[in-house]
């Protein structure tokens, strides 16, 4: 199979997804409450076996989910695509013991995930963040001069206490944080080496019934929850270290690069949806004398629209069929993909908008629904400007190795 053709198999699957999207979970959705986690929408994806897709898929396939449920159900997309983003670190870097106590209930849909790398001062430059994991004073033991040697001199050294693994204490804010203050775990990324960039940070998997955690909603333009979460010396310990200390930053990005192609396949999804809506209602609308596909200026944004959308579904399926492949171009694709993606589903959404008139406008109407929805992914998961400065990175860096 190539990137740019689907199976029978697969296009069955598709399919079926939008059915069950529109049957089954669409219900669900209208029951929840904007801003906040619907359990029963989380529970009924675990229950059609979708979210245990999320850890034994490839990234096409994952990409194909996304488009598929984001076309007749954006709620259950986004609900799904938020489980996968909180426990795909855990799924991929965790150990026996986290996996085993997380993932069963992720997969069930009874307990829900989160992502929490953003903060107030570090949104797009992740690697600048300033929650500080810092040693328990009750665990944390000064080494011998020799062992001090190249440290500053009011550096704590993290050492095992007698009966038990080394301790962090977690302070700091946590901000748009997807599923916060409602999720059941966050993975969290802290700095436990000051000074260090990206190379300083670690990821950590934090029940959110820990002492000294709390959070609050955020009224955003988007429907889906967000919040922010305050860390005030919240204990973690070795044992809840996603990867290797310090080097949780691998952690961020390697979750993110998985995503990064199905957050275009989510936008891919909108984007067709609003193209749809908007066939329907240019051949069936009188104006002119006529219907307003006859007039050229319609018929030919409908084309640019129908364009867009097609060229970023490819890009889309490239990028996630180079995942799968491991191909190591991986970075410069998936930003490429979500890029292009976001930009096109904005742009159609919007056509789709003028195109429809006044009525588009209107609360509850499909494509206002999309208007909400259609904004937040050029920014979230690195911003569109974020997504152009990796691609010429990576383009430079080809450059000079040649």
């Amino acid at each position: 199979m190539t990137a740019f053709s689907l199976e029978p198999a697969q296009l069955a699957w598709c399919a079926e997804l939008r059915t069950l999207a529109a049957e089954r979970l669409h219900p669900l959705a209208d029951k929840g409450e904007p801003g906040h986690v619907n359990r029963a929408l989380v529970a009924e994806l675990g229950s059609l076996g979708l979210l245990g897709r999320l850890f034994t898929s490839g990234a096409l396939d994952l990409c194909l989910m996304r488009e598929s449920l984001a076309y007749a159900c954006t709620e259950a997309e986004t609900a799904l695509a938020l489980q996968g983003l909180g426990a795909h670190p855990v799924h991929a870097y965790g150990t026996e013991a986290q996996r085993a106590r997380w993932l069963p209930r992720v997969t069930a849909g009874t307990a829900i995930a989160a992502f929490a790398l953003s903060e107030p001062g570090a949104g797009s430059d992740a690697a600048a963040l300033e929650l500080r994991a810092e040693a328990d004073a009750s665990r944390t033991g000064r080494s011998s001069d020799t062992a001090q040697a190249g440290r500053s001199s009011d550096a704590p050294v993290l050492a095992a206490a007698p009966d038990g693994p080394a301790r962090w204490r977690l302070t700091g804010e946590k901000c748009w944080i997807s599923n916060a203050p409602e999720a059941d775990f966050y993975t969290v990324f802290a700095r436990t080496t000051p000074g260090a960039g990206a190379r300083g940070v670690t990821a950590f998997l934090v029940p959110a019934d820990r002492p000294g955690l709390t959070g609050r909603g955020l009224d955003m333009l988007s429907p889906h929850p967000i919040g922010a979460l305050d860390f005030d010396a919240v204990p973690v310990t070795a044992d809840d270290v996603l990867g290797e200390a310090d080097r949780g930053f691998r952690v961020a990005m390697g979750t993110l690069n998985l995503f990064r192609p199905s957050v275009g396949a989510f936008a891919v999804g909108m984007a067709q949806a609003a193209l749809d809506a908007t066939l329907a209602h240019t051949a069936g609308r009188d104006a002119f004398g006529g219907k307003l596909r006859d007039l050229q200026a319609v018929s030919h944004q409908v084309a640019e629209m129908a364009l867009r959308t097609e060229a970023a579904r490819l890009m889309v399926h490239a990028a996630a069929s180079a995942y799968d492949a491991d191909d190591p171009d991986v970075p410069r694709r998936s930003a490429m993909a979500k890029l292009l993606a976001t930009e096109t589903a904005q742009y159609v959404v919007d056509t789709a908008v003028q195109l429809h008139g006044a009525r588009a406008l209107q609360r509850g109407h499909l494509l206002e629904h999309l208007y909400r929805e259609v904004r937040a992914p050029r920014i979230y998961e690195g911003a569109s400007e974020v997504q152009r400065g990796i691609i010429a990175k990576e383009l430079y860096a080809r450059q000079e190795a040649r």
